[in-house]
């Protein structure tokens, strides 16, 4: 019998599909009854279809909210409100996982949490988006103001205007600090400005402004 322990010494990541673990279920008949009898003892943990996980006593990291957002779903990067608070510039947690795709816009729930994707239409997907490497594991994630730009995006609160509109809300509806704004990256907002239009180049002149970049 090929037991949860044989099969945790052979698979690295603690996050794992269904070709992986089916790999290392070759003797048996039907692989999948075996893998709902490790679903049934707590050994896995289905993720979603096709994406797995170990029981808690067989995983060797906690588990990383923004490599499991790009695993479950992808093309993506976590961006958002999710970033936005995951780079400390809004003063709340956020219970959803946010990203963007290029595919089309979806949620699953699962075991630990809801995720989150809209897709992200035309060259700006690209623009703005780092790669974190921690853990033995690495993830793809907005910078601060690329998830500021997607999370306003895609906010139908958010119409243009003035300066000072664009000002009140982002301090206000947002809860965003004005030091924060003001700490952003120039060069990035210059970047994103590229690929703006309509009511986010109001966002992007605004931001240029807050951080001495002029309009």
């Amino acid at each position: 019998m090929v037991t949860a322990v044989d099969i945790r010494a052979r698979i690295e990541q603690d996050v794992f599909d269904y070709q992986q673990l089916t790999g290392l279920l070759g003797e048996y008949a039907k692989a999948r009854d075996r893998i709902g009898e490790l679903l049934r003892q707590g050994h896995v943990t289905r993720i979603k279809k096709g994406l797995y996980t170990f029981g808690e006593p067989l995983r060797r990291r906690p588990i990383l909210l923004p490599v499991l957002a790009n695993l479950i779903y992808g093309p993506s990067y976590v961006s958002g409100v999710y970033a936005l608070s995951h780079h400390g510039l809004i003063p709340e947690g956020v219970a959803v996982v946010t990203s963007q795709t290029t595919g089309r816009s979806c949620e699953f729930e699962t075991p630990f949490g809801r995720f989150s994707y809209r897709r992200s239409m035309g060259g700006r997907y690209p623009v703005g988006v780092a790669r974190v490497e921690i853990e033995n594991s690495a993830y793809l994630i907005a910078t601060p103001e690329k998830a500021l730009f997607d999370a306003v995006y895609d906010d139908s609160r958010f119409d243009g205007g003035s300066e000072d509109e664009v000002l009140v809300y982002l301090t206000e509806d947002l809860r965003i600090e004005r030091a924060d704004l003001q700490r952003l990256d120039r060069a990035r907002l210059e970047a994103l400005e590229k690929v703006a239009r309509g009511r986010m180049l109001a966002l992007t002149g605004c931001l240029k402004r807050l951080t001495g970049g002029g309009a």
